[in-house]
């Protein structure tokens, strides 16, 4: 699957991001395709532009930080403000495991996904040990899925929708503008295993 992968912090570089360069690590190693990776502040202007363009090129889109109750938060705003089709279980979720971790501290996550056009943002907090949780116990088996369900029956007002392709098969050629490759539809993608490759 074509994935894009957006940091949000004042202060990280790709030398010091422990959380970005986790997931680039796992996504390839899975076999997805790394569209897109960017590291910007904690703006909402900045936020918004950088997410806007991720899911013209990708069909998950996951961003790491801003997502907490400090001023300098800004994250969730503005992915609310651009998702069409909320996902309210995966925060709910995430919230559930984070707590079995850190305690009541997890109620001040605002981690949250849904549907924008043809594409699934998934926001995470920024630390690395959050966004691992978030890999290892819902993301890393959900992805296919989450891709067939976006794909199969199209998005309203999204024509040339992006989604999964075969482990190790030819990416589609990119020719410089919006549209997604046409998705690789397997019967497999569709059928939900409970707990199938849960990592923990």
């Amino acid at each position: 699957m074509r994935v894009a992968v957006l940091i949000i912090s004042d202060t990280r570089t790709p030398e010091t991001d422990t959380s970005g360069q986790y997931l680039l690590a796992e996504l390839r190693t899975q076999g997805h395709q790394v569209t897109s990776y960017r590291i910007v502040k904690d703006d909402a202007v900045e936020i918004r532009a950088a997410l806007v363009a991720f899911v013209r090129e990708a069909t998950i889109v996951i961003s790491s930080g801003g997502t907490g109750i400090t001023g300098r938060d800004v994250t969730i705003p503005v992915v609310e403000s651009l998702i069409t089709k909320p996902i309210p279980g995966f925060g709910e979720l995430f919230r559930m495991l984070s707590y079995a971790q850190v305690g009541g501290a997890a109620m001040l996550s605002r981690a949250v996904a849904g549907l924008c056009r043809g594409a699934v943002i998934f926001a995470l907090p920024g630390s690395l040990n959050a966004v691992t949780t978030a890999w290892e116990g819902l993301l890393k088996s959900e992805l296919p899925h989450l891709a067939f369900e976006v794909t199969r029956h199209g998005q309203p007002g999204v024509t040339d929708l992006g989604g999964a392709r075969p482990a190790g098969g030819a990416a589609a050629g990119n020719t410089g503008t919006s549209s997604k490759p046409a998705a690789t539809k397997t019967p497999e993608l569709g059928r939900h295993t409970p707990g199938g490759g849960h990592g923990g």
